[in-house]
């Protein structure tokens, strides 16, 4: 993954919080999974088990909810994988069963599953999202010893995932609508190449890591070192470095950025390139 888009976090910290939030998304996927299929009818529950089930989502929301509290993304300050895994596996449930009245209590969970909809990259991929206004039942759930009204015979005709319009819906149109009439500006592609450089040491008294910073040290526009790097050995208790760097081709040469390592010649014996690879 290009280490500019920072869907993985800013740190080695922010990428592990990260894969918890995918990994707390996936647990409830098969809840979610269940309750939008008992009210499509695709999938058998009794309403015990119905309840139990969408109270328990509530109450994982609700984690997620007080998480939220003063915050507009779940990791980080800005969106990331886990954001998108989260409302992506999400969706269904704000469609169908979060609806008004829970999200105004969840005020936190509910700005921001509006705010992830709202990415103008996820209207283009998924298309318009809007969240019920009243929760959905079962299909086929009636009281007993009534039976369906004909609107129940007709349960998929009126099953609308996109919900009712209310002020959220308005709020989520007219931002919308804000959206289309901006001017639209396509980014350009930037062409990266990563780098792996192989440095060998003067001789077996040169302090690698010492090395490794004055290579760090070698910054500029379109250049992104990897944070870690290796020691392995040579002969004769002799290490030798190698590091990885991502350049922006059009800023940086990669020959100039080579003859910069090897100008640490305290330090340097030789520079060579084990892989040059476009990205």
């Amino acid at each position: 993954m290009n280490p500019t888009t920072g869907l993985l976090g800013s740190s080695v910290f922010q990428e592990a919080q990260v894969n918890q939030w995918v990994t707390w998304a996936e647990l409830l996927e098969p809840s979610v999974e269940q309750i939008s299929g008992a009210i499509q009818g695709t999938f058998k529950v009794d309403s015990a088990k119905f309840s139990e089930l969408v109270k328990s989502l509530k109450s994982s929301v609700k984690v997620m909810n007080e998480h939220l509290n003063g915050k507009q993304w779940l990791v980080g300050s800005s969106m990331t994988l886990a954001d998108v895994t989260v409302a992506s596996i999400l969706t269904p449930a704000f469609q169908l069963v979060l609806d008004a009245g829970f999200r105004k209590g969840m005020k936190n969970a509910g700005e921001w599953f509006f705010k992830c909809i709202s990415v103008p990259e996820v209207i283009k991929a998924a298309g318009i999202i809007q969240p019920c206004t009243k929760a959905l039942k079962p299909a086929g759930d009636a009281p007993a010893g009534k039976a369906p009204s004909a609107k129940n015979e007709h349960a998929d005709d009126d099953l609308n995932l996109f919900g009712d319009d209310d002020n959220e819906a308005a709020d989520v149109k007219a931002k919308i609508e804000a959206q289309k009439k901006a001017k639209k500006v396509k980014k350009p592609v930037i062409a990266q190449s990563l780098v792996l450089f192989e440095v060998k040491p003067v001789d077996d008294t040169t302090d690698l890591d010492q090395m490794a910073a004055a290579i760090l040290k070698l910054t500029g526009d379109g250049i992104y070192w990897k944070s870690g790097y290796k020691k392995e050995p040579v002969a004769f208790g002799i290490f030798k470095l190698v590091i990885g760097v991502t350049v922006e081709d059009e800023k940086v040469s990669v020959d100039d950025l080579q003859e910069k390592i090897e100008a640490l010649d305290t330090m340097v014996q030789s520079v060579e390139i084990l892989a040059f690879n476009k990205i």
